[in-house]
């Protein structure tokens, strides 16, 4: 091994804002003072009980366009829900977008800088199969 995951850091237009969106998914603290980074408005974080996630201003920045593969997605976020319905009702009402409906155990969804996302629909552990 030779090391850890520190954090996953998107490229964006709006750090702030989109360290919000996914505060809204996902839970957590945007922009908790840590020592490994400085925060302005250039780079912002996302500290919630799975780890951290972090955002950087690129300027220009290119937005993926899923599926389109001159502009990929470059990574995803897998977020399991219980309800893929209600999953769908809350990321629209953050200013996200749901771009793909068309399975029956998982969509993909994009955030406001168009970075795509995937809503699993979970079971936990102690579920039946």
């Amino acid at each position: 091994m030779i090391g850890h995951l520190e954090c996953v850091v998107l490229d964006c237009p709006e750090p702030r804002a989109l360290a919000e969106f996914y505060r809204g998914v996902l839970g957590g603290v945007v922009d908790r003072p840590d020592p490994r980074w400085s925060l302005d408005g250039d780079w912002s974080t996302l500290h919630f009980e799975g780890g951290v996630l972090c955002f950087q201003r690129v300027e220009p920045y290119v937005a993926p366009a899923w599926p389109d593969p001159s502009r990929p997605p470059q990574f995803h976020l897998d977020v399991g829900v219980p309800d893929l319905a209600a999953a769908r009702t809350a990321v629209l009402a953050l200013g996200g977008a749901v771009l793909d409906t068309s399975r029956a155990t998982w969509w993909v969804a994009a955030d406001p800088a168009n970075h795509p996302f995937c809503l699993v629909l979970s079971r936990r552990s102690n579920e039946p199969r």
